[in-house]
C-alpha cells in the first residue's frame, strides 16, 4: 500500500507526466527540436512510474467496489468468489505500490552487503568497556538467531574483563538492512558492579556498522600505504608473541590508521587490517557522495558523549528507549539476550518513513 506521502508524490509526477506530454504534442506541430529531445528524455524517464500509478488507482477503486458489493451479497458461494479475487486485486496493489516505491525511493546498493560492526567504549571508563561488551554479545545472539555468521575480527579487552573496542564480520542476508541503524552513540544507566552505595551511573559505547567492501568495490595503490609491524603485547605490556607480527596500516591520503595484533601471524593480521581499512574507506567515500561528512565514522557515531545517545539502556527500571523514534519497551533483558526485532523494525519504518519526508 501507499502512504500519503507517497500518494502525493505519485499525482505529483502523474501531473507533470501529462504536462510533459502535451508540451510534446506542441513542440511536434512545429517540427522537430532540440526541445523536443530534451521533453521526450524527461517524459520517458517519470512515464512508466505514472502509469503503475494509474494502474494502482484503478485496482484500489475496484477493490472498494468490490468491497461494496459483497456488504448487499447473500450467496455464500459468490462472497467466496469476490473475496478471491479482493486477495488477489490486492496482492497486485502490493506489487505496483513497491515498483512505485522504488522509483522514489531507490534501494541502496549496499542493501543485501555483509557488515562490519565497530563496538568502542566511549564515556564511563571500565562501566563503559562492560557495557561495550555486554552490546557485543547482544549482538552475537542476535546473529545467531538470524542464522547470520559473526566473526569477531579484532578485539580490544579492557583491565576488567569489558571491551575497548571490537570489530566484527556480520554476513548474511538483509544484516546491513536489519543493523544499519545501530550506528551511535548507546547510553546504559545501571549500577556498576564496583559500586557500594548502589548509585546509578550514566555510561556510554558507541556502535558503528558500514557494509563490508571488496577488493573489487575500492582498490588501494599500495604506495598509499605505510605498514608498521611490531611486537604484540597483552594486558599489562605482557608478551603475546616473540615475534613482530603486529600490523598497523596507515593509508597516508586520508590519515586513517588500522592496527591488528589478534593473530600470531603477521600475514594474517595484516590481511584484516586491510579488510577493515578498506571498508572504513568506502564508507567514508560513500559519505562524501551523501554530502554527510568526510569523516563517516565521527559522523555516525559523533564524539562518544552521553548527550549525543541515539538509544537509552536503563536497568533499574528494564526499559529501552530509542531516541530518534520515541519507541519505548520494557523488555531489556530479553534485549539484551538479543530479541532485536520489536525495537528494530519499527524503528526502520519510522526512519524509512522520515526519509520519505524528505
Amino acid at each position: 500500500m501507499l502512504d500519503d506521502n507517497l500518494i502525493k508524490k505519485a499525482s505529483e509526477l502523474s501531473e507533470k507526466a501529462e504536462e510533459l506530454y502535451y508540451k510534446i504534442q506542441e513542440e511536434s506541430a512545429k517540427g522537430f527540436s532540440a526541445e523536443i529531445k530534451e521533453l521526450s528524455k524527461q517524459y520517458n524517464a517519470i512515464k512508466k512510474t505514472a502509469e503503475q500509478f494509474s494502474e494502482y488507482n484503478k485496482t484500489e477503486s475496484e477493490i472498494k467496489d468490490l468491497e461494496k458489493l459483497i456488504k448487499t451479497e447473500s450467496d455464500a458461494a459468490l462472497i467466496d468468489l469476490e473475496n478471491e479475487e479482493i486477495n488477489s486485486l490486492k496482492n497486485k496493489a502490493d506489487k505496483i505500490a513497491e515498483e512505485i516505491k522504488d522509483f522514489f525511493y531507490p534501494k541502496e546498493n549496499s542493501q543485501d552487503r555483509d557488515i562490519l560492526l565497530e563496538i568502542r567504549a566511549a564515556t564511563g571508563g571500565e562501566e563503559a568497556a562492560l557495557f561495550a561488551l555486554d552490546l557485543f554479545k547482544m549482538y552475537n545472539k542476535y546473529a545467531l538467531a538470524k542464522n547470520f555468521q559473526f566473526e569477531a575480527i579484532s578485539l580490544s579487552p579492557s583491565s576488567t574483563g569489558g571491551l575497548k573496542e571490537a570489530i566484527v564480520s556480520v554476513k548474511g542476508k538483509e544484516a546491513f538492512r536489519l543493523l544499519r541503524n545501530e550506528s551511535g552513540v548507546h547510553r546504559v544507566q545501571r549500577i556498576p558492579a564496583t559500586e557500594t552505595q548502589g548509585r546509578v551511573h550514566t555510561s556510554a559505547a558507541t556502535v558503528a556498522v558500514m557494509p563490508e567492501a571488496e577488493e573489487i568495490d575500492l582498490k588501494i595503490n599500495s604506495e598509499d600505504l605505510r605498514i608498521d609491524v611490531y611486537r604484540s603485547s597483552g594486558h599489562g605490556g605482557q608478551s603475546v608473541n616473540t615475534t613482530d607480527s603486529a600490523v598497523r596500516v596507515t593509508h597516508i591520503p586520508s590519515g586513517l590508521v588500522v592496527t591488528c595484533q589478534d593473530e600470531k601471524s603477521q600475514h594474517k593480521n595484516k590481511a584484516k587490517a586491510l579488510r577493515i581499512l578498506r571498508s572504513r574507506l568506502l564508507n567514508r567515500i560513500e559519505a562524501d557522495k551523501k554530502s554527510i561528512e568526510a569523516q563517516s565514522r565521527k559522523s555516525m557515531v559523533g564524539s562518544g558523549d552521553r548527550s549525543e545517545k541515539i538509544r537509552t539502556y536503563n536497568f533499574p527500571q528494564g526499559r529501552i528507549t530509542d531516541h530518534r523514534a520515541g519507541i519505548t519497551i520494557h523488555k531489556l533483558a530479553s534485549f539484551m539476550d538479543g530479541e532485536l526485532d520489536e525495537l528494530l523494525i519499527p524503528l526502520a519504518d519510522y526512519i524509512e518513513s522520515q526519509r520519505q519526508l524528505q
